[in-house]
């Protein structure tokens, strides 16, 4: 497995986890951040987003998508940028960049490994 698949692997463990965590117990991950516990569903389906979004990375991972890698990397970065813009518009508490932040993170490791191995970029289908 590449440095670039491992990191994705890493990244889709980790999505999943977020995720499962959110569907089962969602105020958990709210007390974090001092956030009143809810009854709302929309955390739970968050989570259900995040794991079938980790399912993505562990397959791509497994099966070598460099291409996927290389989207992975450019979705990810502006992460960061939309959740600093959340928590300055006062909408979200700034431990929410600590989310934007592991998502820079996984993606400059992805970059990284990319860039290391020289992976050729998958030709445009016609």
């Amino acid at each position: 497995m590449s440095h670039a698949a491992k990191s994705m692997l890493a990244f889709g463990l980790y999505g999943i986890g977020l995720g499962l965590v959110l569907m089962v117990n969602p105020n958990l991950v709210l007390e974090l951040f001092r956030i009143k516990p809810t009854q709302e569903v929309y955390l739970r389906l968050a989570g259900v987003l995040l794991v079938i979004h980790g399912f993505y990375d562990i397959q791509a991972a497994r099966h070598e998508l460099t291409i996927f890698f290389q989207w992975s990397v450019y979705a990810h970065v502006p992460i960061i940028i939309v959740f600093a813009v959340f928590v300055w518009l006062g909408l979200a508490s700034r431990w929410l960049i600590l989310f934007g932040a592991i998502d820079l993170l996984f993606s400059i490791w992805t970059s990284y490994a990319l860039w290391y191995s020289k992976a050729p970029v998958a030709p445009r289908p016609a």
